[in-house]
């Protein structure tokens, strides 16, 4: 593997590394880790790569690992949003799969763009939705499928942060205030996509319709900073998405409850060990990472026995364990594919649209199968 960005300073460059290599069936051994020459190296050596792999761009690394016997097979993107289509393009026409950080791109003609280069290039592409890879998460989804909470009435999805609610401070607050780089959307490209994923994700069913109020609560701030959405499921389910990064106090409290006609399931990201089924007739079931019942998709995820906790960078190994699956030619059916990301880039555009315009209630066209 391949990184572009991800170097000094950088928050989710770590991440992926360590995620990828978790299984040990990937490896980071080039970089392109900032477009400073001299911040790439750097980056470069913290990761411990051989110096002459540490690039000053994409195209140095593409060429030069092209000339090698042992050069990269895949490339993961986890630079700022305006650099994913370029840095996705040119991997693709190198004949490189490609592994992208979430949003998909800073604005949804890009991501058209680059679903259009997936489908010419027929390479491995995945997306970070990262709580996608949960067991529970992924025995949820399962359980949904199989009928356990009967036809789904009602989705409620949050993702409260606090950490913007005060003065945009240090790099990574930075670029995600500033259009020019996050896009068009500041929390709803941030984070509530990745509430949006993983509501469609869970549920089995798409969004049709929605209805956004967005804004930009911190004085003199560009993009939006919290976020309201009610939606329509393609059932005729009603849906809340709450996404904001200005709710003083809040960490990561990402949580999806979904209720049917015979029963509801909750789970939270803070708890992530922890799924609660309710059942119509008052019962309650507390399904654990690691129980016996789990299914197959959740055993698939889990690495420890009960009541050894896996969390957040487990999870995101999951999905570098389904990519390398998929680069073995192997179906990885729950890795976030081009489809999701488009979704994704769908919900960003049609939110911010539609909170600007105060149209009420739109329309929302369907894109891919959502994997």
């Amino acid at each position: 593997m391949g990184m572009v960005g991800g170097g000094p300073g950088a928050l989710i460059g770590p991440i992926h590394r360590i995620a990828a290599e978790l299984d040990r069936e990937i490896v980071l051994v080039a970089g392109a880790f900032s477009s400073d020459a001299k911040r790439s190296i750097a980056g470069g050596a913290a990761y411990a790569i051989e110096p002459e792999r540490a690039y000053p761009s994409l195209a140095a690394m593409l060429t030069a690992e092209r000339g090698r016997e042992d050069g990269i097979e895949m490339v993961a993107i986890a630079s700022p949003n305006h650099h994913h289509l370029g840095a996705a393009r040119a991997a693709l026409e190198a004949g490189v799969a490609v592994m992208c950080d979430k949003p998909l791109t800073a604005t949804l003609d890009e991501a058209r763009d680059l679903e259009r280069l997936v489908r010419a290039a027929g390479l491995p592409f995945g997306v970070t939705y990262t709580y996608s890879g949960y067991p529970l998460v992924r025995e949820a989804r399962a359980r949904v499928a199989a009928g356990a909470l009967g036809a789904i009435r009602k989705v409620v999805v949050e993702y409260p942060q606090g950490w913007l609610a005060g003065k945009a401070e240090g790099k990574q607050a930075a670029w995600r205030i500033d259009p020019a780089m996050a896009g068009s959307g500041g929390c709803i490209a941030d984070i509530g996509v990745h509430a949006f994923h993983l509501a469609e994700f869970v549920a089995g069913l798409k969004v049709t319709r929605l209805l956004a109020d967005l804004a930009a609560v911190v004085p003199g701030r560009v993009l939006d900073d919290d976020c309201q959405l009610l939606l329509r499921f393609e059932n005729g389910a009603r849906g809340v998405l709450l996404a904001s990064q200005i709710s003083v106090g809040e960490r990561n409290g990402l949580r999806l409850r979904v209720y049917g006609e015979h029963g509801g399931l909750d789970w939270q990201q803070e708890q992530p060990n922890r799924l609660w089924l309710y059942r119509a007739d008052g019962g309650t079931e507390l399904i654990q990472a690691g129980d016996a019942s789990l299914g197959a998709d959740a055993v698939a995820a889990s690495r420890t026995p009960g009541g050894h906790p896996e969390g957040y960078l487990e999870a995101f190994a999951n999905l570098y364990r389904d990519f390398a699956g998929l680069v073995r030619g192997e179906k990885a059916l729950l890795l976030p594919g081009i489809e999701a990301g488009v979704r994704g880039m769908m919900l960003i555009d049609a939110a911010v649209r539609a909170s600007r315009d105060e149209a009420g209630w739109i329309d929302f066209g369907q894109s891919g199968s959502g994997s």
